[in-house]
């Protein structure tokens, strides 16, 4: 080898090693929660019948942090998302209920909080129902989220328990669909207390009443223990301080 071949051969090897030491630096600062030059990317698995109203509520303390944040968010079912967080596709997954033991994938839940549930309806519909609410709820036009929810579970047990049997028109796996009939009159329909002000005045509906006792719980499902990535630190913080207080 000549000279000048060896000079460009050590020159390519520094280059080489300032890459991987930067690169390791950048990765240092990320762990650490230090800004890197570049956004922090967040990688966020939502489950396709959680309110997309509860996710934005969620997602906005990753966007007021200091350093800039890329949002990535990928909407799914269970069977779908937690195979790409177990691989580390995902830094999180917001499901509609807690992993169970049965899930084949070592992944941890955490409870971001709770809320109770409202009833919506158009304001011809709360009129008609908010009077005798809740026995007012029996024989009402009800469209509900599909069976394999756990508000669908969570109204069912009310219902039964309270002897009430609103008529069911219409059946949903897509939250934000399910909200466009209710407001076009279709028939009341249920959300969680915490966006209450946000649907009424997104879909220009009326309360009906709450459901105190129906109790939605929202999660982060990740593969850590103790989450380390600075946006989810801020989003589970924001949210078990403020959001669900």
């Amino acid at each position: 080898m000549s000279s000048a071949e060896l000079a460009d051969a050590r020159a390519a090897d520094n280059d080489y090693a300032d890459e991987i030491f930067s690169l390791g630096r950048d990765l240092m600062d990320t762990v650490q929660g230090r800004p890197t030059g570049r956004p922090l990317r967040l990688n966020v698995g939502v489950a396709d019948v959680l309110p997309k109203l509860v996710a934005y509520r969620l997602l906005q303390p990753a966007l007021g942090l200091p350093e800039q944040v890329h949002i990535v968010c990928h909407e799914g079912g269970p069977a779908e998302l937690l195979p790409r967080l177990a691989i580390y596709e995902l830094d999180l997954v917001w499901p509609d209920s807690p992993i169970g033991p049965d899930v084949k994938v070592r992944a941890f839940n955490h409870l971001l909080g709770e809320c109770g549930v409202s009833i919506f309806g158009t304001r011809k519909l709360a009129t008609k129902h908010q009077r005798g609410f809740t026995k007012s709820l029996d024989g009402a036009p009800f469209i509900i989220p599909m069976t394999s929810t756990a508000l669908w579970w969570a109204l069912e047990h009310w219902f039964d328990a309270k002897d009430v049997r609103p008529s069911v028109c219409g059946e949903f796996d897509d939250s934000a669909l399910l909200k466009v009939f209710g407001q076009g009159g279709a028939g009341l329909f249920a959300a969680p207390t915490v966006i209450e002000k946000e649907v009424q005045r997104q879909y220009s509906v009326k309360v009906v009443g709450r459901l105190e006792s129906v109790r939605e719980r929202f999660y982060a499902i990740s593969v850590e223990k103790k989450v380390q990535h600075p946006a989810v630190l801020a989003i589970a913080e924001e949210a078990r301080q403020e959001l669900f207080r």
